[in-house]
Protein backbone atom coordinates (compact mmCIF):
# COMPACT_ATOMS: atom_id res chain seq x y z
CA UNK A 1 0.00 0.00 0.00
CA UNK A 2 1.33 3.66 -0.89
CA UNK A 3 2.27 5.41 2.48
CA UNK A 4 0.71 9.00 2.78
CA UNK A 5 2.71 11.54 2.92
CA UNK A 6 2.32 14.78 5.21
CA UNK A 7 0.88 17.07 2.95
CA UNK A 8 -1.29 14.45 1.69
CA UNK A 9 -4.77 16.58 2.54
CA UNK A 10 -3.45 19.25 0.80
CA UNK A 11 -3.85 17.54 -2.59
CA UNK A 12 -6.49 18.41 -4.75
CA UNK A 13 -9.60 15.52 -5.00
CA UNK A 14 -11.37 15.19 -7.88
CA UNK A 15 -14.06 17.29 -6.85
CA UNK A 16 -11.95 20.31 -6.18
CA UNK A 17 -10.75 19.96 -9.55
CA UNK A 18 -14.05 20.14 -11.14
CA UNK A 19 -14.65 22.99 -8.98
CA UNK A 20 -12.02 25.10 -10.26
CA UNK A 21 -12.01 23.52 -14.30
CA UNK A 22 -15.91 24.99 -13.59
CA UNK A 23 -14.69 28.52 -12.45
CA UNK A 24 -12.02 28.69 -15.04
CA UNK A 25 -15.00 27.81 -17.63
CA UNK A 26 -17.24 30.74 -16.41
CA UNK A 27 -14.55 33.12 -15.35
CA UNK A 28 -13.25 33.44 -19.13
CA UNK A 29 -15.83 31.60 -21.24
CA UNK A 30 -18.14 34.69 -20.43
CA UNK A 31 -15.79 36.89 -21.95
CA UNK A 32 -16.36 34.92 -25.48
CA UNK A 33 -19.58 34.41 -27.15
CA UNK A 34 -18.57 31.38 -29.36
CA UNK A 35 -16.04 28.59 -28.29
CA UNK A 36 -14.35 25.59 -29.87
CA UNK A 37 -12.77 22.32 -28.30
CA UNK A 38 -9.88 20.70 -29.29
CA UNK A 39 -10.72 17.33 -30.06
CA UNK A 40 -8.15 14.23 -30.39
CA UNK A 41 -9.62 11.39 -28.69
CA UNK A 42 -6.59 11.44 -25.80
CA UNK A 43 -7.36 10.85 -22.63
CA UNK A 44 -6.93 14.04 -21.83
CA UNK A 45 -8.75 15.77 -24.74
CA UNK A 46 -11.58 13.58 -23.88
CA UNK A 47 -11.61 14.08 -20.22
CA UNK A 48 -12.02 17.95 -21.11
CA UNK A 49 -14.93 17.56 -24.04
CA UNK A 50 -17.18 15.06 -21.56
CA UNK A 51 -16.36 17.31 -18.55
CA UNK A 52 -17.50 20.65 -20.69
CA UNK A 53 -20.47 18.62 -21.76
CA UNK A 54 -21.41 17.65 -18.57
CA UNK A 55 -20.78 21.01 -16.55
CA UNK A 56 -23.08 22.33 -19.41
CA UNK A 57 -26.05 19.94 -19.17
CA UNK A 58 -26.28 20.68 -15.76
CA UNK A 59 -26.23 24.36 -15.76
CA UNK A 60 -23.11 24.88 -14.13
CA UNK A 61 -21.58 26.78 -16.60
CA UNK A 62 -23.59 28.66 -18.92
CA UNK A 63 -23.40 27.25 -22.78
CA UNK A 64 -21.97 30.23 -25.00
CA UNK A 65 -23.69 31.21 -28.60
CA UNK A 66 -21.70 28.00 -30.10
CA UNK A 67 -19.56 25.62 -29.31
CA UNK A 68 -18.22 23.46 -31.80
CA UNK A 69 -16.01 20.65 -31.20
CA UNK A 70 -13.06 19.62 -33.47
CA UNK A 71 -11.90 16.57 -34.30
CA UNK A 72 -8.65 15.68 -36.13
CA UNK A 73 -9.11 12.89 -37.79
CA UNK A 74 -5.24 11.59 -39.16
CA UNK A 75 -6.50 8.57 -40.46
CA UNK A 76 -3.50 7.04 -38.55
CA UNK A 77 -5.45 6.77 -34.95
CA UNK A 78 -5.30 3.17 -33.12
CA UNK A 79 -8.42 1.41 -33.87
CA UNK A 80 -10.05 1.67 -30.56
CA UNK A 81 -8.96 4.98 -29.49
CA UNK A 82 -11.01 6.47 -33.43
CA UNK A 83 -14.12 4.26 -32.17
CA UNK A 84 -14.32 5.63 -28.96
CA UNK A 85 -13.89 9.04 -30.25
CA UNK A 86 -16.29 8.59 -33.15
CA UNK A 87 -18.83 7.25 -29.93
CA UNK A 88 -17.89 10.63 -28.41
CA UNK A 89 -18.95 12.36 -30.87
CA UNK A 90 -22.05 11.07 -31.63
CA UNK A 91 -23.15 11.24 -28.02
CA UNK A 92 -21.98 15.12 -28.43
CA UNK A 93 -24.41 15.28 -31.62
CA UNK A 94 -27.06 14.12 -29.52
CA UNK A 95 -27.00 16.39 -26.81
CA UNK A 96 -27.08 19.26 -28.82
CA UNK A 97 -23.28 19.90 -29.72
CA UNK A 98 -21.68 20.70 -33.19
CA UNK A 99 -19.39 18.51 -34.24
CA UNK A 100 -16.80 18.59 -37.49
CA UNK A 101 -14.69 15.75 -38.03
CA UNK A 102 -11.66 17.44 -39.71
CA UNK A 103 -9.83 15.34 -42.82
CA UNK A 104 -5.99 16.19 -43.95
CA UNK A 105 -5.80 17.78 -47.72
CA UNK A 106 -5.62 14.66 -49.68
CA UNK A 107 -2.19 15.21 -50.68
CA UNK A 108 -1.35 16.04 -47.02
CA UNK A 109 -2.28 12.40 -45.88
CA UNK A 110 -0.17 10.31 -44.85
CA UNK A 111 0.53 7.56 -47.53
CA UNK A 112 -0.44 10.23 -50.47
CA UNK A 113 2.09 11.98 -48.99
CA UNK A 114 4.96 9.57 -48.69
CA UNK A 115 4.09 7.37 -51.92
CA UNK A 116 2.40 9.68 -53.90
CA UNK A 117 5.26 12.12 -53.59
CA UNK A 118 7.94 10.15 -52.40
CA UNK A 119 8.69 11.92 -49.13
CA UNK A 120 10.44 9.51 -46.68
CA UNK A 121 8.45 8.06 -43.44
CA UNK A 122 8.78 10.86 -40.61
CA UNK A 123 11.22 11.11 -37.76
CA UNK A 124 12.34 13.08 -34.95
CA UNK A 125 14.52 15.04 -37.44
CA UNK A 126 12.22 15.04 -40.27
CA UNK A 127 9.13 15.33 -38.51
CA UNK A 128 6.53 16.83 -40.74
CA UNK A 129 3.50 13.95 -39.88
CA UNK A 130 2.15 15.93 -37.44
CA UNK A 131 1.65 19.58 -39.13
CA UNK A 132 0.30 17.68 -42.14
CA UNK A 133 -1.77 15.33 -40.45
CA UNK A 134 -3.11 17.57 -37.98
CA UNK A 135 -1.81 21.42 -36.86
CA UNK A 136 -2.62 22.85 -40.51
CA UNK A 137 -5.80 21.08 -41.08
CA UNK A 138 -7.45 21.93 -37.73
CA UNK A 139 -5.84 25.89 -38.35
CA UNK A 140 -7.71 25.62 -41.74
CA UNK A 141 -11.19 24.44 -40.07
CA UNK A 142 -10.54 27.27 -37.17
CA UNK A 143 -10.08 30.19 -39.71
CA UNK A 144 -13.06 28.85 -41.29
CA UNK A 145 -14.68 29.38 -37.57
CA UNK A 146 -13.35 32.86 -37.58
CA UNK A 147 -15.18 33.77 -40.91
CA UNK A 148 -18.16 32.45 -39.60
CA UNK A 149 -18.14 33.90 -36.20
CA UNK A 150 -16.66 37.80 -37.35
CA UNK A 151 -15.19 37.79 -33.99
CA UNK A 152 -12.39 36.16 -31.74
CA UNK A 153 -13.81 32.98 -29.82
CA UNK A 154 -12.14 30.73 -26.79
CA UNK A 155 -10.43 27.60 -27.55
CA UNK A 156 -10.44 24.55 -25.23
CA UNK A 157 -7.56 22.30 -25.08
CA UNK A 158 -6.52 19.37 -22.56
CA UNK A 159 -3.28 20.21 -21.94
CA UNK A 160 -2.40 19.29 -18.70
CA UNK A 161 0.51 19.60 -16.07
CA UNK A 162 2.60 16.43 -15.80
CA UNK A 163 1.74 15.38 -19.54
CA UNK A 164 4.78 15.94 -20.82
CA UNK A 165 8.36 17.66 -19.01
CA UNK A 166 8.70 19.76 -22.27
CA UNK A 167 5.35 21.21 -21.84
CA UNK A 168 5.73 21.69 -18.43
CA UNK A 169 8.37 24.05 -18.87
CA UNK A 170 6.50 25.88 -21.30
CA UNK A 171 3.78 26.12 -18.90
CA UNK A 172 5.67 27.12 -16.48
CA UNK A 173 6.43 30.28 -18.24
CA UNK A 174 2.85 30.94 -20.17
CA UNK A 175 1.37 30.68 -16.24
CA UNK A 176 1.92 34.05 -14.89
CA UNK A 177 0.80 35.72 -18.12
CA UNK A 178 -2.24 38.03 -17.82
CA UNK A 179 -2.76 37.02 -14.13
CA UNK A 180 -3.68 33.51 -14.27
CA UNK A 181 -2.95 30.73 -11.96
CA UNK A 182 -2.17 27.14 -12.82
CA UNK A 183 -5.25 25.95 -10.82
CA UNK A 184 -8.02 28.22 -12.44
CA UNK A 185 -6.60 27.00 -15.59
CA UNK A 186 -3.80 27.99 -18.19
CA UNK A 187 -5.11 31.24 -20.59
CA UNK A 188 -3.51 32.88 -22.52
CA UNK A 189 -5.18 35.54 -24.52
CA UNK A 190 -3.79 36.77 -27.97
CA UNK A 191 -4.71 40.45 -30.02
CA UNK A 192 -7.95 41.26 -31.37
CA UNK A 193 -7.36 40.25 -34.68
CA UNK A 194 -6.49 36.77 -33.90
CA UNK A 195 -8.48 33.80 -34.84
CA UNK A 196 -8.69 32.55 -30.83
CA UNK A 197 -7.74 33.05 -27.12
CA UNK A 198 -6.85 29.64 -25.28
CA UNK A 199 -7.94 28.21 -22.30
CA UNK A 200 -6.69 24.85 -20.72
CA UNK A 201 -9.27 24.19 -18.43
CA UNK A 202 -8.26 20.58 -16.67
CA UNK A 203 -4.33 22.13 -16.76
CA UNK A 204 -4.40 21.23 -12.89
CA UNK A 205 -6.01 17.98 -12.67
CA UNK A 206 -3.62 14.95 -11.38
CA UNK A 207 -3.69 11.61 -13.84
CA UNK A 208 -6.03 9.42 -11.58
CA UNK A 209 -8.53 12.33 -11.88
CA UNK A 210 -8.19 12.12 -15.38
CA UNK A 211 -8.89 8.36 -15.23
CA UNK A 212 -11.72 8.86 -12.32
CA UNK A 213 -13.47 10.91 -14.74
CA UNK A 214 -13.32 9.11 -18.01
CA UNK A 215 -14.94 5.90 -15.83
CA UNK A 216 -17.72 8.03 -14.46
CA UNK A 217 -18.12 9.50 -18.24
CA UNK A 218 -18.57 6.17 -19.70
CA UNK A 219 -20.48 4.98 -16.44
CA UNK A 220 -22.97 7.74 -15.73
CA UNK A 221 -23.03 9.97 -18.64
CA UNK A 222 -23.42 7.40 -21.25
CA UNK A 223 -19.83 8.73 -22.69
CA UNK A 224 -17.59 5.29 -24.47
CA UNK A 225 -14.38 6.24 -22.76
CA UNK A 226 -13.31 2.71 -21.78
CA UNK A 227 -11.72 2.17 -24.73
CA UNK A 228 -9.23 5.00 -24.12
CA UNK A 229 -8.08 3.24 -20.59
CA UNK A 230 -7.34 0.15 -22.75
CA UNK A 231 -4.88 1.62 -25.15
CA UNK A 232 -2.67 3.84 -22.88
CA UNK A 233 -2.41 0.72 -20.90
CA UNK A 234 -4.27 2.38 -17.07
CA UNK A 235 -4.73 0.00 -13.84
CA UNK A 236 -7.02 1.12 -12.03
CA UNK A 237 -5.38 -0.13 -8.94
CA UNK A 238 -2.06 1.19 -9.91
CA UNK A 239 -0.81 2.63 -6.61
CA UNK A 240 -4.08 4.65 -6.41
CA UNK A 241 -3.73 5.60 -10.31
CA UNK A 242 -1.53 8.03 -8.97
CA UNK A 243 1.62 7.69 -11.46
CA UNK A 244 1.45 7.95 -14.63
CA UNK A 245 2.23 4.40 -16.47
CA UNK A 246 4.84 3.58 -18.34
CA UNK A 247 4.48 4.12 -22.12
CA UNK A 248 1.18 5.77 -21.60
CA UNK A 249 1.79 8.19 -24.32
CA UNK A 250 -0.04 7.20 -27.90
CA UNK A 251 0.37 8.01 -30.93
CA UNK A 252 -0.18 6.96 -34.63
CA UNK A 253 -0.44 3.08 -35.95
CA UNK A 254 3.57 1.89 -36.60
CA UNK A 255 4.60 5.40 -35.17
CA UNK A 256 8.20 5.31 -36.77
CA UNK A 257 9.11 8.23 -34.24
CA UNK A 258 9.47 5.57 -31.71
CA UNK A 259 11.83 2.48 -30.77
CA UNK A 260 8.77 0.66 -29.41
CA UNK A 261 5.45 0.89 -30.43
CA UNK A 262 3.82 0.06 -27.31
CA UNK A 263 0.60 1.19 -27.64
CA UNK A 264 -0.41 -1.12 -30.28
CA UNK A 265 1.19 -3.96 -28.41
CA UNK A 266 -1.31 -3.35 -25.86
CA UNK A 267 -4.63 -3.13 -28.15
CA UNK A 268 -3.07 -6.82 -30.14
CA UNK A 269 -2.39 -8.10 -26.60
CA UNK A 270 -6.72 -7.96 -26.22
CA UNK A 271 -8.40 -10.97 -27.82
CA UNK A 272 -11.12 -8.57 -29.14
CA UNK A 273 -8.63 -6.75 -31.03
CA UNK A 274 -6.12 -9.16 -31.56
CA UNK A 275 -6.71 -9.60 -35.30
CA UNK A 276 -4.61 -5.98 -35.88
CA UNK A 277 -1.93 -7.90 -35.18
CA UNK A 278 -0.49 -7.55 -38.54
CA UNK A 279 -0.32 -3.66 -37.81
CA UNK A 280 2.54 -4.85 -35.89
CA UNK A 281 4.55 -5.04 -39.91
CA UNK A 282 4.17 -1.14 -40.42
CA UNK A 283 6.57 0.05 -38.05
CA UNK A 284 9.77 -2.02 -39.60
CA UNK A 285 8.38 -1.17 -42.84
CA UNK A 286 8.49 2.48 -42.30
CA UNK A 287 12.03 1.94 -40.64
CA UNK A 288 13.60 -0.09 -43.38
CA UNK A 289 12.48 2.52 -46.05
CA UNK A 290 14.96 5.25 -44.71
CA UNK A 291 17.67 3.23 -45.70
CA UNK A 292 19.69 4.50 -48.42
CA UNK A 293 18.93 1.64 -50.73
CA UNK A 294 15.62 2.94 -51.17
CA UNK A 295 16.10 6.97 -52.11
CA UNK A 296 18.03 9.34 -53.94
CA UNK A 297 20.70 11.35 -52.95
CA UNK A 298 22.10 14.77 -53.57
CA UNK A 299 25.84 15.01 -54.65
CA UNK A 300 27.67 18.15 -54.87
CA UNK A 301 24.86 20.13 -53.60
CA UNK A 302 25.35 23.17 -52.00
CA UNK A 303 22.29 24.30 -49.45
CA UNK A 304 22.85 27.45 -47.18
CA UNK A 305 19.98 26.07 -44.30
CA UNK A 306 22.34 23.19 -43.80
CA UNK A 307 26.47 22.70 -43.24
CA UNK A 308 27.97 21.84 -46.56
CA UNK A 309 28.86 18.00 -45.59
CA UNK A 310 25.23 17.29 -45.17
CA UNK A 311 23.87 19.14 -48.02
CA UNK A 312 26.09 17.88 -50.37
CA UNK A 313 25.83 14.37 -49.85
CA UNK A 314 22.21 14.46 -48.07
CA UNK A 315 19.56 11.67 -48.39
CA UNK A 316 16.56 12.39 -49.85
CA UNK A 317 12.75 11.04 -51.07
CA UNK A 318 11.92 7.36 -52.13
CA UNK A 319 12.25 6.31 -55.65
CA UNK A 320 9.47 5.07 -57.77
CA UNK A 321 10.73 1.18 -57.38
CA UNK A 322 10.42 1.48 -53.00
CA UNK A 323 7.35 3.74 -53.51
CA UNK A 324 5.20 0.85 -55.83
CA UNK A 325 7.28 -1.84 -53.41
CA UNK A 326 5.90 -0.04 -50.20
CA UNK A 327 2.61 0.35 -51.46
CA UNK A 328 1.94 -3.57 -51.99
CA UNK A 329 3.42 -4.05 -49.04
CA UNK A 330 1.31 -1.53 -47.30
CA UNK A 331 -2.31 -2.78 -49.11
CA UNK A 332 -1.45 -6.92 -48.08
CA UNK A 333 -1.07 -5.41 -44.67
CA UNK A 334 -4.57 -3.93 -44.79
CA UNK A 335 -6.21 -6.83 -46.49
CA UNK A 336 -4.76 -9.21 -43.99
CA UNK A 337 -6.64 -7.48 -41.12
CA UNK A 338 -9.72 -6.95 -42.80
CA UNK A 339 -10.02 -10.25 -43.71
CA UNK A 340 -9.45 -11.22 -40.26
CA UNK A 341 -11.85 -8.77 -39.14
CA UNK A 342 -14.93 -9.51 -41.45
CA UNK A 343 -14.54 -13.55 -40.52
CA UNK A 344 -14.61 -12.17 -36.70
CA UNK A 345 -17.48 -9.27 -37.39
CA UNK A 346 -14.75 -6.63 -36.13
CA UNK A 347 -14.16 -3.21 -37.46
CA UNK A 348 -12.15 -2.75 -40.96
CA UNK A 349 -9.13 -0.90 -40.95
CA UNK A 350 -8.64 1.60 -43.55
CA UNK A 351 -5.01 2.56 -44.23
CA UNK A 352 -5.32 3.90 -47.90
CA UNK A 353 -8.80 4.00 -49.40
CA UNK A 354 -9.93 3.89 -52.84
CA UNK A 355 -9.48 7.70 -53.12
CA UNK A 356 -6.03 7.90 -51.43
CA UNK A 357 -4.70 5.10 -54.03
CA UNK A 358 -5.97 6.64 -56.97
CA UNK A 359 -4.39 9.81 -56.36
CA UNK A 360 -1.56 8.02 -55.29
CA UNK A 361 -1.01 6.28 -58.57
CA UNK A 362 -1.79 9.39 -60.37
CA UNK A 363 0.74 11.25 -58.78
CA UNK A 364 3.56 8.10 -59.71
CA UNK A 365 2.30 8.03 -63.08
CA UNK A 366 3.12 12.00 -62.98
CA UNK A 367 6.56 11.30 -61.89
CA UNK A 368 5.80 13.60 -58.68
CA UNK A 369 8.64 14.37 -56.51
CA UNK A 370 9.39 16.63 -53.69
CA UNK A 371 10.53 20.52 -54.00
CA UNK A 372 14.41 20.57 -55.64
CA UNK A 373 14.17 17.20 -56.55
CA UNK A 374 13.06 15.33 -59.98
CA UNK A 375 14.34 11.92 -60.06
CA UNK A 376 17.55 12.57 -61.85
CA UNK A 377 19.55 12.23 -58.81
CA UNK A 378 21.56 8.83 -58.07
CA UNK A 379 20.16 6.28 -55.85
CA UNK A 380 21.10 6.75 -52.51
CA UNK A 381 22.84 3.59 -51.98
CA UNK A 382 25.30 4.57 -55.09
CA UNK A 383 29.03 4.29 -54.75
CA UNK A 384 30.41 7.98 -55.18
CA UNK A 385 33.01 10.31 -54.38
CA UNK A 386 32.91 11.65 -50.82
CA UNK A 387 32.83 15.70 -50.50
CA UNK A 388 34.51 16.64 -47.46
CA UNK A 389 33.09 19.84 -45.52
CA UNK A 390 35.73 21.87 -47.05
CA UNK A 391 34.79 21.24 -50.63
CA UNK A 392 37.46 18.89 -51.19
CA UNK A 393 36.74 15.75 -53.13
CA UNK A 394 37.70 11.92 -51.60
CA UNK A 395 37.81 9.92 -54.68
CA UNK A 396 36.79 6.10 -54.94
CA UNK A 397 39.46 4.02 -54.14
CA UNK A 398 38.12 1.09 -56.51
CA UNK A 399 35.27 2.03 -59.03
CA UNK A 400 31.51 0.10 -58.52
CA UNK A 401 32.08 -2.13 -61.76
CA UNK A 402 28.81 -4.03 -60.57
CA UNK A 403 31.11 -6.55 -58.35
CA UNK A 404 30.19 -5.45 -55.31
CA UNK A 405 26.92 -6.44 -55.52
Amino acid sequence: MRTLSLFESDRLSLERSIELSAESLRHYGSLYKHWAIAFSGGKDSSATVTLVADLIDKGLVPRPASITVLYADTRQELPPLHNAAMGVLKTLRERGFDTRVVLPELDHRFFVYMLGRGVPPPSNTFRWCTPKLKVMSIERELEKLREEYGEKFLMLTGVRIGESAARDQRIAVSCTKDGGECGQGWFQQTTSGAISDTLAPLLHWRVCHVWDWLVKADIELGFPTFEIAEVYGHDPQDDLGEVEPMNARTGCIGCPLVQKDAALERVVAQPKWAYLAPLEKLRPLYWEMKKPQYRLRKHGEVRKAATKYIGRNRLGPLHMEARRSMLTQVLAIQEEVNRAARAQGMPEVILINEEELARIENLIAANTWPNQWDGTEARGDAMMPEILPDGNVQQLLFEDDGLWG
